[in-house]
């Protein structure tokens, strides 16, 4: 059996896929990849459906080695420097390793998280219908657990087939808005609360994970107090506790809670608040929800045809050192000396 051996990662290195469906209903959160599109890209560009499992990296990359047979893989998300046996690798491109030969991913130069696709995907069993880890639960991942070094990943005995593909990186806008439609609870605030909210420049605090992200700034005054009977909790939902200071719930959220909502994260734009890092600014715009349902179909459509996007790379650029080595040039000849 082919395998991906994890010679060294971060502490919050994961598998993670499209996220766990049908199973909120008896407590159990999908999990998923923080961002979701920049999982899909990687998935793409080694031909797999662009939820398949992959490895999420954060902020921290790692070094992985193919062991048995060539291996073909891909990496995305936030922008790192990326080699192949000691060779760089171009972003938004995959690459094929032979036997021995190890992919290097560097700390995230920018956002929080990067994904590592694997061509054929993850031959290791799901829970749940998922492979994507919720550590608090301690189900799905490899044995319910972070990686570590010293991993072996099985892979399903696939060999790369067809030249390497190219797709346009994922970009991070560090200044992009994030899109929130209104509510449920958002009569639990006056408006001048809710303005101040939309009004605020918020911070991403320390306290951010894959369960939420708090937000450091102003508090925000309830109407209503700070309690609700608890209800239903959706990735996205922007709780107000007691102290009045926003947190966004991400992935691995629990899914109810007795604090009030004043806002919803739409789709597109809960992966743009997960690549922020603490320090990082935070500011929202309300849209009516008609737009959000607009943009949300928008969305999927782009991922559900993604691989149409990805271009076959006919040729390799060789390195500088290689390019200096080559007789570009061919015969030098004096243009001045007469024809003979």
């Amino acid at each position: 059996m082919t395998r991906l051996i994890v010679r060294s990662c971060g502490p919050m290195t994961s598998l993670q896929d499209a996220g766990r469906v049908g199973w909120r209903r008896f407590g159990v959160s999908s999990s998923g990849a923080m961002d979701r599109l920049a999982l899909a890209h990687a998935n793409v560009l080694v031909g797999n459906g662009p939820g398949a499992a992959g490895i999420e990296m954060t902020l921290m990359g790692g070094l992985y080695e193919a062991a048995d047979e060539m291996v073909r893989l891909a990496v995305a998300g936030a922008p790192a420097a990326v080699s192949a046996a000691g060779r760089p690798v171009a972003p938004g491109t995959s690459v094929t390793l032979k036997p021995g030969e190890t992919l290097s991913v560097g700390p995230a130069q920018a956002g929080v998280f990067m994904y590592l696709a694997v061509a054929g995907g993850l031959a290791v069993p799901p829970e749940l219908d998922s492979l994507s880890l919720h550590p608090r639960a301690g189900i799905g991942g490899l044995h319910g657990r972070p990686l570590r070094a010293g991993d072996e990943l099985p892979l399903r005995d696939i060999a790369p087939a067809g030249p390497e593909l190219a797709l346009d990186p994922v970009l991070l806008d560090p200044d992009a808005p994030i899109r929130v439609v209104l509510g449920p609870q958002a009569d639990y605030f006056g408006e001048e609360a809710v303005a101040a909210f939309l009004d605020t420049s918020y911070v991403v605090s320390p306290e951010a994970d894959r369960m939420g992200y708090r937000l450091a700034g102003p508090p925000i005054a309830h109407l209503h107090g700070f309690n609700i009977v608890s209800d239903g909790i959706v990735a996205g939902s922007v709780q107000v506790p007691g102290s009045g200071v926003p947190i966004v719930m991400m992935v691995d959220h629990q899914t109810t809670g007795g604090y009030p909502k004043i806002a919803t994260v739409i789709t597109p734009d809960l992966r743009i608040l997960a690549q922020r890092r603490p320090g990082a600014p935070v500011r929202f715009r309300a849209i009516p929800i008609e737009e959000a349902q607009e943009l949300a179909r928008a969305y999927a459509d782009c991922i559900a045809n993604l691989s149409r996007a990805a271009k076959p790379i006919r040729g390799v650029v060789p390195d500088v050192e290689a390019l200096l080595g080559l007789n570009l040039a061919g015969h030098a000849s004096n243009a001045l000396a007469p024809e003979p």
